[in-house]
């Protein structure tokens, strides 16, 4: 069971999925860095230096606190600037994503094309073997 296992552990697809994984966790960490740090300052900057991490609507009237972790301490609140920041960060990520798709894609799609034409002498093996397999 435990060379089941190894084996398993040790396949290129899940060592290919672990690198995936953890390429993808760094990923986000950049995007997130790349929202809060740069975009959403621009934004605030461009709407009158305003911050989107602090808009939220307090539940409750016991919350009186002008920003969004002291309100938090103090009831329940709808942290819809928070939620904005999150919804950013995933739509760009969703486009980094298809962007690297489409290159990949498309580089693929000229390695195939590069492919030398099959000779004469491939292809009649190719029509052999095929007609070997045949019953």
């Amino acid at each position: 069971m435990l060379e089941e296992f190894k084996k398993f552990a040790l396949r290129g697809n899940v060592v290919d999925l672990a690198v995936g994984v953890i390429i993808g966790a760094a990923f986000g960490s950049i995007v997130s860095s790349l929202v809060g740090d740069i975009i959403m300052p621009v934004i605030g900057a461009l709407t009158g230096g305003l911050d989107f991490s602090n808009y939220f609507v307090p539940l409750s009237s016991k919350v009186t606190a002008d920003t969004l972790v002291e309100a938090k301490k103090q009831g329940a609140v709808l942290a819809y600037g928070s939620f904005l920041t999150i919804t950013l960060n995933f739509i760009i990520i969703a486009f980094v994503l298809f962007l690297a798709i489409r290159a990949l894609s498309r580089l693929i799609k000229k390695e195939a094309e590069k492919a030398p034409p099959v000779s004469k002498q491939e292809l009649l093996l190719a029509e052999i073997r095929d007609l070997l397999k045949k019953p």
